[in-house]
This record gives structure tokens, sequence and C-alpha cells, in this order.
């Protein structure tokens, strides 16, 4: 489950992730309580607003962000991110002590925290891959996703007893110093043992990535469940402070409830963990577990049990995006990493501008519960979109001997294709040729 720690420069990025991470939900916890409770009186679709602002640069800057991920140092790069992130959250914390923060002021932050994230996140996934070998990249993001959901179980609940015992603007002054971690832990890296990045001929093209996956349909697929999970499944901030305001709660109450989500999203991590790789089955199975679980907890009629089915949603969740993430990074031509990784950060974070206004608006007209409905019945879709694919892609099989039951073909997996094949494809001299399910692949 903990390979990757024995790989010292993974040790360093994991502990200041960790401490970073914490701050960043302290950070998300309490923009999202401002904008619902202080800016605004109780206004869910200013919440989904926010969010919008926040996850649109990922997908309108994605070509952008992917080339510049595989074109630059990614320590220098993140170091400059995190830098910015830093000095963003520090301006909102003062703004807020000082009483002069609005609405509008808001939205701009959220923005701008938006636009440094784009370029943060793709350089961010792609760089575990730097840290350990290619046999251990899968287990790198699973313990990368424990790290981060750990950071959930603590940062919400300690920024919700900071909001009600001094005020939300400590909240984003905690997160500038917990930024520093991460900060310090880039520069305590050794660079002469990152494993060195692979080149392309075609590593110079912005457009090589969305090519790139445009030649597998695995990819796609997985790109498609994600956005549709993203767009309408993932506004927890949502969900989570309208059905805390619903049960009578607090600040304290609703960062608790993020905490307890994490409880079951880090078990889904280090579940990953242990897997020796990551399948798209148990991307696809994942979708339909958290459909059941959202559409539980729309029905709880108490704080608590709707307190313990977000358990559930969070393990269902976290188990989908921990195995996409690793099937994405694993088998993805390591000269176009950055791209592709770009490209799926976008899509995940990019349906939050197109889902999450919608959610908050169906949150403040109709109630919190039809607005879960919605993220579970967009679950559902996502689910149905990976059945047909796996039975279209001969994937699911007849048992040989047990009638009423079915096998899935995991033997056969899409081949990786080679940094040379696809430039020679991209300049049209050779046909990229990806196995369909009558083919099997051995690379």
């Amino acid at each position: 489950m903990f390979r990757s720690f024995s790989v010292f420069n993974y040790r360093v990025w994991f502990i200041g992730a960790l401490v970073s991470n914490i701050g960043a939900w302290m950070q998300n916890t309490a923009m999202s309580w401002v904008v619902l409770t202080e800016l605004t009186n109780n206004d869910a679709g200013a919440m989904g607003i926010t969010m919008a602002l926040q996850f649109a640069p990922p997908l309108l800057l994605v070509g952008v962000t992917g080339w510049v991920a595989d074109r630059f140092d990614r320590r220098k790069l993140l170091v400059l991110t995190q830098s910015l992130l830093l000095l963003l959250g520090t301006a909102i914390g003062i703004l807020l002590l000082t009483g002069v923060m609005t609405l509008g002021i808001m939205y701009a932050f959220a923005l701008a925290l938006g636009v440094v994230a784009a370029f943060d996140n793709p350089s961010r996934q792609a760089f575990v891959s730097d840290l350990v070998a290619r046999e251990n990249a899968s287990n790198a993001v699973a313990l990368n996703a424990a790290s981060f959901n750990g950071a959930r179980m603590i940062g919400p609940a300690v920024a919700g007893i900071v909001i009600v015992a001094v005020g939300t603007g400590w909240v984003f002054l905690v997160n500038g110093i917990a930024f520093l971690a991460m900060i310090g832990a880039l520069a305590l890296i050794r660079p002469a043992e990152l494993i060195p990045r692979a080149k392309g001929q075609g590593s110079g093209r912005l457009a090589d990535g969305f090519r790139y996956v445009g030649k597998r349909p695995d990819l796609i697929v997985t790109f498609a469940m994600v956005f549709i999970i993203g767009a309408f499944g993932m506004n927890f901030p949502i969900f989570a402070s309208t059905m805390a305001l619903e049960f009578g709660q607090q600040a304290d109450g609703y960062g608790l409830l993020s905490s307890i989500l994490a409880i079951g999203s880090l078990v889904a991590a280090l579940a990953a963990a242990r897997r020796d790789r990551a399948r798209i089955r148990v991307v696809v199975g994942a979708t339909l577990l958290f459909s059941i679980a959202a559409t539980v907890s729309a029905f709880m009629p108490t704080y608590w049990l709707y307190a313990v089915t977000l358990m559930f949603t969070g393990f269902a969740v976290v188990t989908m995006l921990t195995t996409a993430n690793g099937y994405v990074q694993t088998t993805t031509d390591p000269a176009l990493r950055g791209r592709v990784m770009a490209l799926y950060m976008a899509i995940l974070m990019g349906g939050t501008p197109i889902g999450a206004p919608i959610v908050g608006w169906v949150a403040a007209q109709y109630g919190p519960r039809v607005a879960i409905l919605l993220g579970a019945a967009g679950a559902l879709v996502a689910f149905a979109i990976g059945t047909t694919w796996m039975l279209a892609s001969g994937r699911v099989h007849r048992h040989e001997s047990r009638r009423f039951r079915l096998s899935i073909d995991e033997t056969r997996p899409l081949r990786v294709v080679t940094p040379a094949e696809f430039s020679d494809e991209v300049a049209g001299t050779t046909p990229l040729r990806i196995p369909g399910p009558a083919s099997a692949a051995r690379s």
C-alpha cells in the first residue's frame, strides 16, 4: 500500500502536499460559507457562480496549461503557482478582516484562483510521475488521493471551528501559511533523483494531446464519465452547506459534514493504493455506487443519518476519480502526459462551470434534496455510458460454465502508443492502430 514511500522525493512531496491540502480545504470551506452566509442571504446560486468562476479557467486554458506542464520544469512551475495561490489567499483574508470584501470582489478572486489553478493542477498531477518509477505510478496517484482526502477530514472541521471562534478571514491567512509547506517540500526535492522525462518529436505541439486522446476510445469514455460526475455530482460545497442549513446547523456543522465525507474518501484512496493497477471497470462500477449513495442521502431525515450516507458517497466518488486518474497516467505516452493530464483536469474541473450554477439554482428553487438527486441522475448516465462502451468493445462475456454470470476481460488492455508511433501518425506517415476487441494487445 505504501511502496512509493521508499522514494525520498515522494516522501517529501507527500508531507508537503498533506499540509498544503489541509489549508486548501480550510479555504474552500470558508469561501463557500462566506458567499452563502456573509456576502448573500443563503443564495446557493451565488455559490454556484463562485464555483463556476474557479473551475472555468482549467477548461478554457487546457491547451496552453498542458503544453506548459510538458515544456517547462514542473518543480519550478509549481513553486511559482503555489506562491501565487499563497498571495491570493492571504489577500482574501486581509480583505475579510478589514471588512471591505464584497460579492463582486470575491467573484474576481475566485476567477484569479481558477487561472492559477489551471496551470498548477496538470503540473502537479504529472509531477507525481516524475517522482516514482512507472510501476509505482498508480500507487503514488492513489496515495496522493489519500493525502488529499486525509486533509479533507481535517481541513473543513478545523475551518468550521475557526470560523465560529474568530471569523472567516483568519482561515484564509492560515491557508497562506500552509502553502509554505508545499514550497518547502519542492525546495527539498532532489532534482537528480527525478525520473527522466520522455520527449517525443511532436512534444512541442499544443494539439497533440487532443489528437492522442481522440485515438483512444477508452480515454474518451473515461473523460465522458468524469465530466458528468464533475459537472453534476461533485458539487459537495453546495450539497453540504445547504443541507446543513436545512438541518439548522452553523459553520461547524457544515465543516463536519465535509470531514465525514472525507472518511469514505480516505478509505477509497487507500483501497486504490493496494491495487496492482487501475482498471476501467472499477471506474464504471463506482459511478453506479455513487448514484445509489447520493439517492439514499437525499432522503435522509436527520443530520446524522445524512452524515453517515456521505461516507458512502465519498467512498464511491474517490474510488472513481482515483482509479480514472491512475488509469490515464499509467496508460498515456509519457511525452504527452502533461497535456493529457491537463485535458483530464479540464474535463473534471471544467464540468463545474456548467453544472454548479444549475445545481445551485435547483437547490435555491427546489431545495438541496432535489439538487442531490440531480447529481445522482448524472452519475447514472455516466454508468450507462461506461457500461455501453464495455459491452460494445467486447470486454464483457458470458461465463463459460455459469449460465447467469458475466465475466470482464482485463487481459487485453489498449496498447500504449509510443512517442515515435504517435509522431509518425500526426505527420501522416504511419496509421495509429488501436486494437479492437478482436485483436490482442501485448505491450
